[in-house]
């Protein structure tokens, strides 16, 4: 793939990655978000106490980091969702139906080791606008 295809998106009104990789990479009309969990983007410590308050904090690093790229949390097409305990599953839900709107995307949820925070979201965003127009000329 030529690497003029490939964008960052990166914005400091989310948290910095933990690694070599960026916040999200926009390529043709899709934007790819890294997984996000409950960071506070001051500090890029995890957000602590209630597990709801940990998932909007999420969504709202996943919502900073698709603002950058001009888009919302209903541009997007899939979201996976990594649990440390799947007993959290319902509040999960509960926060996510408040705020990701419908059509809902394509979802995957996993129960995963994850180290230090209770939930990881990465998703999958698409712009019309960057859609290729039929019959172009």
């Amino acid at each position: 793939m030529n690497p003029e295809m490939k964008s960052l998106i990166q914005t400091p009104s989310a948290p910095a990655g933990r690694g070599p990789f960026p916040q999200a990479l926009a390529v043709g009309p899709f934007v790819f978000v890294s997984g996000q969990g409950p960071l506070l983007p001051d500090s890029n410590q995890p957000r602590r106490g209630e597990f709801a308050a940990q998932v909007r904090q999420t969504l709202a690093n996943v919502g900073a980091i698709l603002g950058a790229a001009n888009l919302g949390l209903e541009h997007i097409v899939k979201v996976t969702v990594y649990l440390s305990d799947l007993a959290n599953v319902p509040a999960f839900n509960d926060v996510y139906e408040q705020l990701i709107p419908e059509p809902r995307p394509a979802r995957t949820l996993v129960q995963a080791g994850l180290r230090g925070i209770d939930v990881e979201v990465d998703v999958i965003a698409m712009d019309p606008a960057r859609l290729p127009q039929a019959g172009r000329s």
